[in-house]
């Protein structure tokens, strides 16, 4: 069982995951399905009533995404690698220069603790840890520094701009 982090909480993953070759599912409430199998099923997917969510792999230029995919309640982002970053630069861009606003989960072996707040930095706001990983110790990660030194989608205070306030109340 996968243990998901939303919005810093513990929470039940209502998303079904649907393999590529698998029937559709009679009802579900909420479905994942691979960026392929949404294009080639786009009509029949909506046909279910069910909510149905996207997941990509890190090698999509999410700048090339159509605004229907955008309209998704859910992106799925896939973190395979310690040395890989290219989910969080597509995170990044799809909240700042697309201006999603669903959930983007991130998903994969480098889901782990000291990843979450950079992670969150970048848009992310649920995360499937991995099973070697603790869930509360997770929670705590997420807010693990209050200041930071380059601006990113959260809303932490740079070291910058505070140096620059205490400067001008001189």
């Amino acid at each position: 069982m996968n243990v998901l982090l939303l919005d810093g909480r513990l929470a039940t993953d209502e998303y079904q995951e649907l393999a590529d070759d698998a029937p559709l599912p009679a009802s579900a409430d909420a479905i994942v399905v691979s960026l392929e199998r949404w294009h080639r099923d786009t009509h029949a997917l909506a046909a279910t009533g069910s909510k149905v969510a996207v997941r990509l792999a890190n090698t999509i230029d999410v700048t090339t995404l159509p605004d229907s995919l955008l309209a998704c309640p859910m992106i799925e982002l896939w973190f395979p690698a310690f040395a890989d970053g290219r989910a969080y630069s597509q995170a990044r861009l799809l909240r700042s220069r697309l201006g999603y606003r669903g959930q983007i989960r991130a998903r994969g072996s480098a889901v782990v603790a000291d990843q979450l707040q950079s992670m969150a930095r970048v848009g992310i706001d649920a995360f499937v840890l991995r099973e070697d990983q603790d869930s509360e110790t997770a929670a705590r990660a997420l807010h693990g520094f209050d200041l930071a030194y380059q601006g990113a989608c959260d809303a932490l205070p740079r070291v910058r701009q505070l140096r620059r306030s205490a400067f001008a109340s001189r």
